[in-house]
């Protein structure tokens, strides 16, 4: 009984089948998050001690009877799923705004979401009505208001912005200012830079990308607007003009002999 009477309000832990513990709506880790060397080296720590030692986070499923779902522990419960090992865990009963504020603190004070994820975490947090404003949910799981501004703002980029860029995962806070007050100003000209970047067969890290998107990045083109003239031997004349930040030439011949059409092509 004193022995017992030591454990008095511990809370116990389990082995449990990872694949009957599925993530919440609310998982804020992105795919790639479990495809780089980070996730590797912790995969490996858990199968050399034969399971996490560290235990994961469930609550009761609200939807299936004996299945469970994540709180925290998201990286820890994909390694044993993936090593088809039993997954520790502490079960807890929790309400939604509780499930997502303990999810939350655990990833920041572990291994911290980049921004695009913490974003599109607290986007859908709000979205789906579980906290009435940003402020009630900055309150209610300690965020600085001002970044939870900022990873809300990359959130809401367009999607074709997004996928200008190698990985969503490399956006950082300080970009979101920029790109918004770029879009504001001139949406058509950003979306356009970015579809180009997109389809453009050039590859180019996400600062690159960055620089394309607000300036055109590069070599400085000439002043939009500004014309050049030509002129042929026999009367040909013509214009290049340059619009430097619709990175766009217009070319116009004139008195061109209709014979010479296949030679001007070239």
């Amino acid at each position: 009984k004193s022995k017992l009477a030591e454990f008095d309000g511990a809370v116990a832990t389990r082995r449990l089948d990872p694949k009957l513990v599925k993530a919440s709506k609310w998982a804020n880790r992105n795919e790639l998050a479990y495809a780089n060397e980070e996730f590797a080296s912790l995969k490996n720590e858990i199968a050399t001690a034969g399971g996490n030692i560290q235990a994961i986070k469930v609550r009761p499923s609200k939807v299936t009877p004996g299945e469970y779902e994540l709180v925290f522990g998201h990286r820890r419960h994909r390694a044993c799923l993936e090593l088809g090992i039993d997954v520790l865990a502490v079960i807890d009963d929790l309400d939604d705004t509780e499930l997502f504020c303990q999810m939350d603190r655990e990833n920041r004070a572990r291994s911290a979401l980049t921004p695009w994820e913490t974003g599109v975490t607290y986007a859908k947090a709000l979205d789906d009505g579980l906290f009435p404003s940003a402020r009630k949910l900055s309150e209610a799981a300690s965020i600085d208001l001002s970044q939870l501004g900022k990873a809300l703002a990359l959130a809401r980029l367009p999607a074709d912005v997004i996928s200008a860029f190698p990985s969503p995962l490399d956006l950082q806070y300080r970009w979101a200012t920029l790109l918004t007050a770029a879009i504001q100003k001139d949406p058509e000209l950003i979306l356009s830079r970015a579809k180009d970047i997109h389809e453009s067969p050039e590859k180019l890290n996400s600062s690159q990308v960055l620089s394309r998107l607000l300036d055109g990045g590069g070599t400085v083109p000439p002043p939009a607007g500004k014309k050049i003239v030509v002129k042929g031997k026999d009367g040909q004349n013509g214009e290049i003009s340059v619009d430097g930040a619709k990175r766009a030439v217009t070319i116009k011949l004139g008195n061109i002999d209709p014979s010479r059409f296949s030679e001007v092509e070239k």
